[in-house]
């Protein structure tokens, strides 16, 4: 068994959670989402892009064959409407659990002009605010956070390139709180940053490798899961203590519990291999979707990538323990 945290954070790795279909695979698991009952919805790179469990990692069902191009962020409402941001095809659909899209923002397969600040070019994720309005983060062709109504008109847009505060060096997540405060992941510039509804910046988080997943647990109480990149050049692939990892933090962005990362990638059971989507269910365990498959030759460079990772290695859960 491996326990991961402190204090009042810790959380054993449940092993092979997921039981999938035989000759199923998940491939990269870019995100995940609980709904009201539990269930977790793994979107995916595999055949099945999304892919619905129980809380005890049983299959229930399936969607989004021939829907998506390529999975990357993935939120839900107090409805338990799924909004699935592909930044394949620069696009964020609003879907019902069962599949029906009832809303698409952003034209499939026409990207913006790069760099250009209008919407949308990869586009990444999404975060809804306390009234329902929808803030997209833009993303790896564009350095953008958009605001939509909630029926998909743009309100208003803000960010440029660089790493001064409101520019962003790959704006990879956004989460939102009940005071309608908004967090990006600005990842390559490695803080969080934080801004009012109208894009006003207000604060930065530092101390953070590469903050690629972002998770705001409970709307009202203000703690944050940030999951972090491992190293990604050759000169520091090898450096302790730099992640992969999870850390918890308070709505100040105070660092309470850090979960793994002290002697980098690996496939052992407590460690991590790149987490970049994370969702917390009622109970308080911590589901973790990671894109291993993308990251395995920056991580493992001489290693073979072995057939775990493409199959079911990239979804973990971690139970909360009891303090």
């Amino acid at each position: 068994m491996s326990i991961l945290g402190t204090g009042d954070y810790i959380y054993r790795v449940v092993k092979d959670w997921a039981k999938l279909p035989d000759g199923w695979a998940l491939s990269d698991v870019a995100s995940v989402a609980v709904d009201s009952k539990d269930r977790l919805y793994a979107f995916n790179r595999g055949a099945h892009p999304m892919i619905v469990f129980d809380r005890d990692g049983n299959f229930l069902t399936s969607w989004g064959e021939g829907l998506f191009r390529r999975a990357h962020g993935l939120s839900i409402d107090a409805d338990d409407n799924l909004y699935c941001t592909d930044d394949g095809d620069h696009t964020v659909r609003k879907c019902t659990p069962e599949g029906k899209v009832l809303l698409t923002i952003g034209l499939p397969e026409r990207p913006a002009p790069f760099m250009s600040g209008e919407p949308f070019n990869r586009c990444t994720h999404t975060a809804l605010s306390p009234s329902g309005e929808i803030y997209v983060s833009d993303g790896y062709g564009n350095a953008r956070v958009h605001k939509y109504t909630p029926d998909g008109r743009l309100i208003r847009s803000w960010g440029e390139p660089g790493s001064d505060p409101g520019q962003f060096n790959i704006v990879h997540n956004i989460a939102t709180d009940a005071d309608g405060f908004v967090y990006v992941a600005d990842r390559e510039n490695h803080r969080i940053q934080v801004f009012d509804g109208n894009g006003r910046y207000e604060t930065q988080w530092n101390n953070l490798h590469r903050p690629c997943a972002l998770c705001a647990c409970g709307f009202r109480r203000k703690t944050f899961i940030i999951g972090e990149l491992g190293p990604g050049m050759p000169v520091n692939l090898n450096v302790p203590n730099l992640g992969p990892r999870l850390t918890i933090t308070d709505a100040s962005g105070t660092r309470i519990a850090r979960l793994g990362g002290e002697h980098g990638p690996g496939l052992e059971t407590g460690r991590f291999l790149a987490p970049h989507g994370l969702a917390i269910d009622s109970r308080g365990d911590i589901y973790v979707g990671e894109v291993g498959v993308t990251n395995w030759s920056t991580s493992f460079p001489d290693r073979p990538m072995p057939a775990e990772v493409q199959t079911h290695r990239c979804l973990q859960k971690l139970q909360r323990m009891p303090a």
